[in-house]
């Protein structure tokens, strides 16, 4: 690949005379620089790394990765002392100030490092492997968060352990296992938690603040319908995601039975993001439809002393647009609002493509079914695992909150973890 890129660049056509005021059709648009351009390597016997400055970019191939750098990049993300502070690790330069026409003076690339000396006089210094990393290229083939995806029999076989709350709450180890089983399943379950409500509440702060909503910030509830919500019956909960009708969906729910006293009321657990790939492979126009057609969720509550009217926007599968990876899941047709964002000639398509992602949903083989019990305690990604329930019997006590996501992932970086 990378031999006939080359190729292709140093291909030159015999040029038009300048009296013709015509340029060859097939040449690219930087054909002036492309022409008098030349590949440049860091040792003549060696292909490690080789770079060519263009027009307006400079052209990098190192570590089997071709890179693309425009100047005002190169020259605003310089991490000198005086355009950047390691101490606080924020930009000192102010961007606006960069020439948007701005050309490096002189290039140089060693072994490990590329120097690049500007009009001023300022030389900026960045490391290869800094480059591969943070390039536009080298991010498309980055996983941002590496992830296990699931079916029942999956994460039964991985056998996946609980952690202790004692080695939860006072170890480091402890901790980080839990984080670990959370990033990777986005289920994780810690047992022997004290059943109550104070005790369920000193477990999630572990992790992250508690995000306070509508519901509070520690919800308890039984099934006695004192919110305008399905959730407060005994009636069983198809597969979904909460709080769709928020701008920012709440990112991890914490669930807690602490009294069932009668049958039924399973938790069931599926992993959107397993549903989601499937989708992706089987029918990939109907993965790209859900990813990019907005909709409407809503909650309307008008029950006691509780008046809300919330509306979410998103698209079903939200997607980063630099590599396709699928970040966060947005179903619940429980809370759907009228479609009326979409145009009529889309709207059919939309909705076999919905049907397509919910029949993967409601597979059997993908539906992980779990009793929570007093003292066990689950963890749920909000924005990739979609839950449920069974209809039960009796007396039903449970409890647990929101938290914010980016807490739950700062906590797992500052354990080392990729998140």
């Amino acid at each position: 690949m990378w031999c006939r890129r080359l190729v292709c660049l140093l291909r030159v056509p015999r040029q038009p005379s300048r009296s013709s005021g015509h340029r060859s059709p097939w040449l690219p648009r930087d054909s002036r620089t492309i022409l008098g351009a030349r590949w440049h390597h860091t040792a003549p016997e060696s292909l490690k790394c080789a770079w060519q400055l263009h027009r307006d970019h400079l052209e990098l191939r190192y570590a089997d990765t071709l890179m693309r750098f425009d100047f005002v990049w190169l020259r605003d993300h310089c991490r000198s002392a005086s355009c950047y502070n390691t101490k606080t690790n924020q930009r000192s330069l102010d961007t606006a100030s960069v020439d948007l026409g701005i050309k490096p003076q002189a290039v140089r690339v060693d072994e490990t490092t590329l120097f690049l000396t500007w009009p001023d006089g300022h030389v900026t210094r960045y490391g290869l492997e800094w480059l591969v990393k943070n390039s536009y290229e080298g991010q498309k083939q980055r996983v941002m968060h590496p992830r296990i995806l699931w079916n029942a029999d999956i994460y039964r076989q991985a056998q996946v352990p609980s952690v202790d709350c004692q080695s939860f709450l006072e170890t480091d180890e402890g901790l980080k296992e839990f984080l670990q089983n959370f990033l990777l399943y986005g289920i994780a379950f810690v047992e022997n938690v004290t059943p109550t409500k104070e005790d369920t509440e000193i477990l999630a702060k572990r992790v992250s603040l508690i995000r306070e909503t509508i519901y509070g910030r520690m919800w308890y509830f039984t099934s006695d319908f004192s919110r305008g919500d399905t959730a407060y019956t005994k009636l069983a909960l198809d597969r979904h995601t909460d709080t769709t009708y928020f701008q920012e969906p709440c990112g991890i729910q914490v669930f807690h039975c602490l009294k069932h006293e009668g049958t039924g009321g399973r938790t069931l657990l599926v992993d959107g993001f397993h549903a989601a790939e499937q989708v992706l492979r089987r029918v990939p126009d109907h993965f790209e439809l859900l990813s990019k057609v907005p909709l409407k969720h809503e909650y309307v509550e008008n029950v006691g002393g509780c008046h809300n009217h919330m509306i979410g926007v998103g698209p079903v599968l939200n997607v980063y647009p630099w590599n396709n990876e699928l970040y966060l899941i947005r179903y619940n047709n429980y809370d759907r609002a009228v479609i009326n964002t979409v145009p009529y000639d889309v709207v059919h398509r939309w909705y076999a493509a919905h049907r397509t992602l919910t029949a993967e949903l409601r597979r059997p083989e993908n539906e992980l079914w779990v009793k929570l019990k007093p003292g066990k305690a689950l963890f749920v990604d909000n924005w990739r695992v979609l839950h449920g329930r069974e209809a039960f019997t009796g007396y039903r006590q449970l409890c647990g909150c929101y938290l914010t996501r980016d807490d739950v992932l700062n906590t797992a970086r500052l354990l080392g973890l990729q998140a």
